[in-house]
């Protein structure tokens, strides 16, 4: 039997815990499932082999909680601060990681408070709240639950809220009433976000291939960056925000006013300079509780020496030619591409130098490859 009056009273909680946007759904199988599962076989995932491994459980919520009957499907405004100017020896954060705690820790605190809310309002309820991480596809069920539309950036939008928001869910075994599915496209014939992206990672409305995302480039692969694609690196030290920065919906985003959120000091932008003076220890204290840390520290330091490299600053030389000396492989080899995009003499007897007593193949060919008339200074 449907319960309306305990659905009103759980939204408002909700609403009161700080998530902007909420809508129920019926626990069924998404009609995304098909769309994922070719998107997975298309390679598109790059090494995000999580997503394969768990490709079965995307396919009914009941693998996350047994006999589960209904989602509350939320939604928490992150927007804040407007981006500052990106200068010269900076780089750019997505605004969903530039607060001093990981929105995960934020949400899942506020999915315990309401777990509880619901456990002691109906007692014997099985109740879990999962914010993305579990193999959910939040944006099919969002949609179900009325939030709004996929949009041509496959991001979930909603006509008063935009993209801004974290998605997180409630499952339980309880019969909610449920709200209707948003069925209508509000994107129109507009393209602004397959147009503006510097990869061209949307191959065409709605398929994004991730290996081609900077947020994917710069957050979840663990390896070299692909040659072809570091130039497009632009100012961005970690994930990318165009997609949503150009789309007209986003142009009236409320502002949140979760603390937790706002930019912490030096994130909007962030001196890059100085990123490669930190030690693992040092990187590990000031980021670990951060979105940051997803990269760790090899990964962020190998971002700043792309966005080094496409700026070719002279004030990032220093910061690059100690880069150069790092223990790890992939900033050594990030660094030696970057610098062999400045026509400075130093830039290139430092080159120079490193190849003398590298012996990881893989950084030579880079240095190699750095110091080639062709490349050097391009």
């Amino acid at each position: 039997m449907l319960d309306d009056q305990l659905t009103r009273d759980l939204k408002s909680e909700a609403r009161r815990a700080g998530f902007g946007l909420v809508g129920v759904c019926p626990a069924v199988a998404p009609t995304g499932r098909r769309h994922f599962r070719a998107w997975l076989e298309a390679g598109y995932a790059g090494e995000m082999h999580y997503l394969a491994a768990r490709r079965e459980a995307y396919e009914h919520p009941r693998h996350i909680l047994a006999g589960v009957r209904s989602l509350v499907m939320l939604g928490m405004p992150y927007r804040t601060a407007e981006p500052a100017a990106c200068r010269a020896g900076q780089g750019r954060i997505s605004r969903y990681a530039w607060g001093e705690a990981d929105y995960h820790d934020v949400i899942r605190q506020r999915l315990r408070q309401l777990a509880r809310w619901l456990a002691e309002r109906e007692p014997g309820v099985s109740v879990r709240g999962v914010v993305d991480t579990a193999p959910l596809l939040e944006r099919e069920f969002g949609r179900l639950a009325g939030l709004g539309w996929i949009g041509k950036n496959t991001m979930l939008i909603n006509r008063q809220a935009g993209s801004w928001f974290f998605l997180a869910a409630l499952l339980t075994d309880l019969e909610l009433a449920y709200d209707s599915p948003h069925e209508h496209d509000y994107c129109g014939t507009c393209r602004d976000c397959l147009d503006a992206c510097p990869t061209q990672a949307l191959l065409q409305p709605y398929v994004l291939d991730a290996t081609r995302c900077l947020s994917y480039l710069t957050i979840e692969l663990r390896d070299s960056v692909p040659a072809p694609l570091r130039a497009a690196a632009g100012d961005w030290l970690f994930g990318c925000d165009i997609c949503q920065e150009v789309c007209p919906w986003n142009r009236r985003a409320p502002v949140s006013g979760e603390s937790a959120f706002a930019p912490a000091a030096e994130a909007n932008p962030v001196p890059l300079a100085e990123l490669f003076a930190w030690t693992d220890d040092a990187f590990r204290a000031r980021f670990r509780r951060t979105p940051l840390w997803r990269a760790k520290r090899r990964g962020l330091l190998r971002n700043a020496a792309l966005v080094a490299g496409c700026q070719r600053t002279g004030e990032l030389i220093d910061a690059l030619m100690r880069g150069l000396q790092d223990a790890e492989p992939l900033v050594r080899g990030a660094c030696a591409w970057a610098l062999g995009r400045y026509a400075d003499p130093r830039a290139r007897r430092s080159l120079q130098d490193r190849l003398a007593q590298e012996d990881d193949p893989q950084v030579r060919d880079e240095i190699a490859a750095a110091l080639s008339p062709k490349t050097c200074g391009a």
